[in-house]
């Protein structure tokens, strides 16, 4: 089975109203996986570090400047036609509007909506590791 190696980033804000962190999720506008909600992100290219790629994706994909944090962990998940092998690293924004140039639709969830949308399986599976590690460490 074909793996495919990508980066997500679990950007990060403190919603200035509530006082309590929240991370940006898409909504996929295209392909099999339509309407399903994801970690922006993407493919690492030959000659990138995951944190190059990262930076690069959210660029491209949202025309963002991205800071890369700490890796949250690597999720493993066989799809039906590939293995996905996912890098995930806590982000902040440095500047941009986070425009969706790729995506359909994306949120801003906190600890009590994160699980309001329909995640990818593999960005389902990090979910536990997104909460603990970064969404709860930081609630005021």
């Amino acid at each position: 089975m074909k793996t495919v190696s990508v980066v997500a980033a679990v950007i990060l804000r403190e919603n200035q109203q509530t006082g309590k962190k929240e991370i940006f999720a898409t909504q996929r506008g295209y392909g099999d996986w339509k309407d399903w909600w994801e970690f922006p992100g993407g493919k690492i290219e030959a000659g990138e570090t995951a944190e190059e790629a990262l930076a690069r994706e959210i660029r491209e994909e949202l025309a963002t400047e991205i800071r890369v944090g700490e890796k949250i962990g690597t999720v493993e998940y066989d799809y039906p036609d590939f293995h996905l092998s996912m890098q995930c690293f806590s982000c902040e924004i440095v500047s941009g509007k986070l425009e969706l140039l790729e995506h359909e639709n994306a949120a801003w969830l906190s600890s009590e909506t994160l699980r309001s949308v329909n995640w990818l399986p593999a960005d389902e599976a990090v979910l536990g590791r997104v909460e603990s590690a970064v969404l709860n460490l930081f609630e005021t």
